[in-house]
């Protein structure tokens, strides 16, 4: 029997560092069926508490530097110092088996994807003002002064980029936030373009010249 999907959409997510996109992304994730996210891989060291090919694939810059050479990276870029890229395989596997893919990105690589994937849907998350992003950066404790200066000028830089995106969710209130991307989720399921015609023709079409 058809699938009833024709194949599975791919939801790409940037904001910037603090504002909450990761918790949002693994949120969803148990929150909706058929729904998967997409490893990036990285050259930077794991944070506490994170777990290799589960929050990133960690590997080291020379290996890093041979997969762009086997132009294995839908996209990649170098963000605070270190690389980051999207595997190209993970997401093609996902999407032809029907799941749709949920892509945690940065602005850079969100940009180079929207030139690639015209049927992408592009998310971008803002933290409620500069203030709220600053002291959830604080509370991290995991940059020096001047590394988290540095973060709060990118997410300037980055913020400028959200008329770019489809969509925009102000994460403020975690709960609101979380609604709004399970509606553009499910929202975009129920397009007819993501309909499997085959599937139609099997189950109604072809039903009816009996």
């Amino acid at each position: 029997m058809q699938q009833k999907k024709s194949k599975g959409s791919l939801f790409i997510v940037s904001a910037p560092s603090g504002a909450g996109k990761t918790t949002l992304c693994k949120k969803i994730i148990s929150r909706l069926p058929n729904l998967k996210f997409s490893v990036s891989y990285t050259t930077r060291q794991p944070r506490p508490g994170e777990i290799n090919d589960k929050d990133y694939t960690f590997i080291s810059r020379k290996e890093f530097r041979s997969m762009i050479e086997r132009d294995e990276f839908l996209e990649w870029a170098e963000v605070h110092g270190e690389l980051y890229g999207t595997f190209k395989k993970r997401i093609q596997d996902s999407l032809l088996s029907g799941n749709d893919v949920i892509l945690d990105i940065d602005t850079q690589g969100a940009m180079k994807l929207k030139k690639k994937i015209k049927e992408a849907v592009f998310i971008f998350i803002l933290p409620p003002s500069l203030d709220v992003l600053n002291e959830r950066l604080e509370k991290r404790m995991t940059d020096s002064p001047k590394a988290l200066k540095k973060r709060l000028e990118r997410a300037i830089y980055e913020i400028k980029t959200y008329s770019k995106y489809d969509y925009v969710i102000i994460n403020d209130i975690f709960k609101d936030a979380i609604r709004q991307l399970e509606a553009i989720i499910i929202a975009q399921r129920a397009k007819s373009e993501m309909i499997n015609s085959q599937w139609i023709k099997e189950n109604f079409l072809n039903q009816g010249a009996k």
